[in-house]
């Protein structure tokens, strides 16, 4: 297995990159293309001390900007990291391919350079978030603000296919966001993909209300990008509010004492919230398995991801995707 690594994307690229990238190899065994420009990778890993002889380096002269409008990576934006990349991925150069960069970049090059699953009408962009129990993938987490009925319908296949083939859920539970459980609530989009959502192959328990999202009531939760997002951000924001609060509450002599007797809870609660035990957000909807990492990932949070992408190969998510799709065409 080969995963497609773009060196450059991220805060701390290329030195996170690179220590992930040998340890993924090390441990993981997968194979690395590493993509950027070469002379600067195998300088940053001189530095590090990190032999990367036996990776394979595909040299792309620049980087893409975060603050570049999403389409200019088809034309302007051909020689960066994070298009050649994606191009290598269409080529079939790689099984998978990890980003730390620009989200929109690289959904616009996993929608027009990668290509979309046949039938899929829009990638999305994913996040998994913690509960009580297990975390939960929701999505569309901020790709498509505008979406119709049937886009979360495929949302959910996607979410559901995820969950089973790389989670290991094998019928994931699905819920539609929205603002009260009964069936009649909600605007038009709610109200027809509610509809939509009976009838699909997936196992859809009803409407979800923002507040049981924690309780763990649910493995997939589909919506529209822009309610997505917020809720992304309000996860964000809480998890930072929860950190800030652990540290005032566990300073000072007997707050100390008290971590001590707390400390393996600490510990397991830290890890439930610390987005680099996930990887990343996968981009459902591509061809092939393509995963944003966050933008200040380390070498353990760009490790986890690769070992991300590498389930995603192994569980076969993307075939998955592809079969319920061109079934329920058949169908209807």
């Amino acid at each position: 297995m080969k995963i497609i690594i773009d060196a450059f994307g991220g805060d701390n690229a290329p030195a996170e990159v690179i220590k992930a990238a040998r340890q993924a190899k090390d441990e993981l065994g997968t194979d690395i293309v590493l993509v950027g420009d070469e002379e600067r990778i195998r300088n940053c890993a001189a530095s590090l001390g990190i032999p990367v002889g036996d990776m394979e380096l595909l040299h792309a002269p620049d980087v893409f900007d975060i603050h570049a409008q999403p389409t200019t990576i088809v034309k302007e934006g051909k020689n960066t990291s994070l298009a050649v990349g994606l191009q290598a991925l269409r080529d079939g150069r790689g099984d998978a391919f990890l980003s730390a960069g620009s989200s929109g970049g690289l959904v616009t090059g996993a929608t027009l350079l990668t290509r979309r699953i046949k039938g899929i009408k829009r990638p999305a962009m994913t996040a998994m978030l913690p509960t009580a129990k297990e975390k939960f993938i929701l999505l569309d987490a901020g790709a498509n603000i505008e979406c119709r009925p049937e886009m979360l319908v495929q949302f959910a296949v996607m979410g559901s296919a995820y969950m089973k083939c790389v989670k290991g859920i094998e019928n994931p539970r699905v819920g539609l966001l929205n603002v009260g459980a009964e069936e009649t609530k909600g605007r038009e989009l709610e109200l027809a993909a509610y509809e939509l959502l009976q009838q699909a192959p997936v196992n859809f328990v009803g409407n979800a209300e923002a507040r049981e999202l924690p309780e763990g009531k649910y493995d997939v939760i589909v919506c529209d990008g822009f309610a997505g997002n917020m809720i992304l951000k309000l996860y964000e924001g809480m998890g930072a509010l929860f950190r800030d609060k652990l540290t005032d509450w566990f300073s000072g002599f007997a707050g100390k004492l008290a971590a001590l007797l707390l400390l393996g809870k600490i510990k397991d609660f830290k890890r439930q919230m610390d987005y680099k035990e996930e990887g990343g957000g996968v981009i459902l909807g591509a061809a092939s398995p393509v995963i944003k990492a966050h933008g200040s990932s380390d070498a353990k949070a760009f490790f986890n991801a690769i070992r991300q992408a590498k389930r995603c190969v192994e569980g076969n998510m993307i075939g998955e995707i592809a079969k319920t799709v061109a079934e329920m065409k058949e169908e209807a």
